[in-house]
């Protein structure tokens, strides 16, 4: 495998991802806020990833998930902004807003601060949402040991970047 940012199976990953997807004709769509778009980032590194990738959102703060991607501030106020409801209105607001057939989104709480007992550092969810479909959109929420130590931030984003890559394989 040429040389790559990302770690081999990110990137492993990724040229699936972008593999899989042209040959099914599938455009994809990201909107990411705890892996800041390590996601989008991991594609870019494929050659060919321009007839896959239609865009990413990077949503880092409220107010961006709420004015770039339409998320409710009720949504974010009842459910908080790491919650498979506030996932699922990025997931959709993106697929909203762009000309893809499946979007992803990711928001999780990295570390080291900003946990809580009910969310503790490590708790990441997904949403997936494609257009066109009646079926309910699919939302999880996982929970990634970073370890002690100073790594435990990486190590929970690669882990989210691994997750939400495999959610974009037809």
């Amino acid at each position: 495998m040429p040389l790559s940012l990302l770690p081999d199976d990110i990137a492993a990953l990724a040229a699936r991802v972008v593999a899989e997807n042209t040959a099914a004709g599938r455009k994809v769509v990201l909107a990411e806020s705890c892996t800041g778009g390590l996601v989008a980032a991991a594609l870019t590194e494929i050659a060919g990833s321009s007839a896959v990738l239609d865009r990413g959102f990077v949503t880092y703060s409220n107010e961006a998930k709420m004015e770039m991607l339409g998320v409710a501030s009720d949504i974010i106020e009842t459910f908080g902004a790491v919650s498979i409801a506030c996932a699922w209105a990025m997931a959709k607001g993106a697929l909203d807003r762009s000309r893809a057939d499946v979007a992803v989104a990711i928001s999780g709480v990295a570390g080291p601060g900003g946990g809580t007992p009910h969310k503790p550092v490590g708790t990441v969810v997904f949403a997936r949402v494609t257009r066109n479909t009646d079926g309910e959109p699919e939302g999880e929420l996982k929970f990634f040991d970073g370890g002690e130590g100073p790594d435990g931030r990486a190590e929970i984003r690669r882990q989210a970047t691994f997750c939400a890559l495999e959610l974009l394989l037809p």
